[in-house]
């Protein structure tokens, strides 16, 4: 029988889960002593407090985890071994599915129908394809001739750190952890300050898998103290990071200040979503512009706030977004699996959502829906807000909102749509509808995004690259087999016959 928001809160109540850091296969205070408090968004209130971390924590987490690689346990473990253990993993983590959900939403804010139906069920997806993957690797023998034998393998890379953004804790922490894992790396999981409680205890349930002691280590604290010590240490070979791009230009800083440690970055975007002027029906269109603007409450690095669509149905196509808005998507507690829409995700974001709004409304950008907070909750819930035809030079159509905040503007031609499309910094993904296959293959190459979805919004899925371009970072970082070459790294072995 289905759950409602009294069973979901019910759970909430008797969770019961790690707060401190993870360190050698133990929950350890931080060495400082200090703590964080955990606040739900949908609510204001506190509900734990967690170890918080420092420089000092992260040396000793190096230090556990370059032990640990060079030991074996886990590196030199058989690829078909680490599989088996990897695949447990996914089964335990299956088996705590609600109770992980709730977590997520309690911590997150993130409405627990989308945590259970998406989040976990991707996460535990990409554990079990990577860990399927972890002995179909193959090296090459290159074409030396009869004298030699030229073998090209591909080993771990050591220590990984993995820094993890707040909006999908869950979700990236397995797109980040699971990679690195099937190479036999050791990992360092550094969950973003506002979600760190899912972090620690995919921690616990991976030692009841059986991955050995010190080869994952969680440091929930502060990003700025963790994040720079993690890039500076030259312990660390390899991070890679899901958030802002101002961190990720300072992360690439510290790798040339330090070891020039590899440094993946999944980064910002402001993605465009182009209807084409020969798309017939606009429904389908129409309701995948919805979820691209406003799935995950907006807060979302792919949102597609720029929706350029042709000016002679430009009206109908508004018309249909605030029929769709109404019907389908709903804002309201999180704990409630009717909705679909929550609360951002702490005050200060919330500011900040709400302050570009005000300044869309004081540049005389038209608003057709929203442009205002709700009184729900804590009261940090912005109306789903959708601006027509804003200056194309506007702080709304420039910038990465990360809320529930997107424009519609219309346009004389397909390739006018482009052009201006292409006309940011980021270069993350893009969504494009036609009804024409020439035009889906010539557009969809001309798109400046590391990510191209034709006739439907997504990122792809486990078997396809993930990344952006320009200053969205480097594209093919996270999924599928490209997410393997960034835990890795390729040595020649060249043994002469002669």
């Amino acid at each position: 029988m289905a759950k409602t928001k009294q069973d979901y809160e019910k759970m909430a109540e008797n969770l019961s889960f790690p707060t401190k850091a993870f360190i050698n296969g133990k929950f350890v205070d931080a060495k400082s002593g200090k703590t964080m408090e955990a606040v739900n968004p949908a609510t204001g209130k506190v509900f734990a407090s967690f170890s918080t971390c420092d420089e000092n924590d992260v040396d000793e987490a190096v230090k556990v985890a370059q032990k640990t690689f060079e030991r074996g346990v886990w590196s030199k473990m058989h690829p078909t071994e680490r599989k088996k253990v990897l695949l447990k993993f996914a089964d335990i983590i299956e088996n705590n599915l609600e109770e992980l959900a709730v977590l997520e939403t309690l911590d997150s804010g993130k409405p627990i129908g989308e945590v259970m139906s998406t989040d976990i069920p991707e996460a535990i997806h990409a554990i079990r394809w990577h860990a399927e993957f972890t002995d179909k690797r193959y090296g090459q023998i290159s074409p030396s001739g009869d004298g030699a034998v030229g073998l090209v393998v591909k080993e771990p890379v050591g220590v990984v750190a993995c820094i993890m953004p707040w909006n999908f804790p869950i979700m990236t922490t397995t797109w980040k952890l699971a990679p690195a894992l099937a190479e036999g790396n050791s990992v360092i999981l550094k969950p973003a300050t506002q979600t760190s409680l899912t972090t620690l205890r995919l921690a616990e349930l991976a030692a009841e898998a059986g991955i050995p002691e010190g080869v994952i280590q969680v440091l929930p604290g502060s990003g700025s103290i963790i994040g720079k010590a993690l890039g500076l240490h030259k312990g660390i070979n390899a991070i890679s990071f899901t958030g802002s791009t101002e961190v990720g230009c300072k992360l690439l800083e510290y790798s040339a200040q330090s070891n020039l440690k590899k440094i993946a970055l999944e980064l910002g975007g402001k993605s465009p979503f182009i209807l084409c002027d020969d798309v017939k029906d606009l429904s389908k269109a129409v309701s995948a512009a919805l979820a691209a603007s406003f799935w995950n409450t907006g807060q979302n690095c792919t949102a597609n706030t720029r929706i350029f669509v042709p000016e002679s149905r430009k009206d109908e196509c508004v018309e249909l977004m605030l029929k769709g808005l109404e019907k389908d998507w709903r804002i309201g507690e999180p704990m409630n699996p009717v909705n679909n829409m929550g609360p951002m995700i702490t005050e200060a974001h919330f500011k900040n959502v709400m302050s570009y709004i005000e300044k869309g409304i004081n540049e005389g950008c038209k608003v057709a829906v929203g442009g205002h907070s709700l009184d729900i909750g804590s009261g940090i819930y912005v109306a789903p807000t959708l601006f027509v035809d804003p200056k194309l030079d506007s702080e709304i159509m420039k910038h990465e909102i990360f809320g529930p905040v997107s424009c519609i503007i219309g346009v004389k031609s397909n390739e006018e749509a482009i052009k201006l499309a292409n006309e940011t910094e980021y270069g993350l993904q893009a969504t494009l509808f036609t009804d024409n296959l020439q035009n889906a293959h010539i557009f969809a190459r001309q798109l400046k995004a590391g990510t191209v979805s034709v006739n439907k919004y997504c990122e792809g899925d486990i078997t396809t690259p993930f990344g952006g371009l320009k200053m969205s970072g480097f594209g093919g970082q996270d999924n599928a087999e490209a997410a393997h070459e960034q835990y890795s790294e390729l040595k020649t072995i060249f043994i002469n016959l002669n």
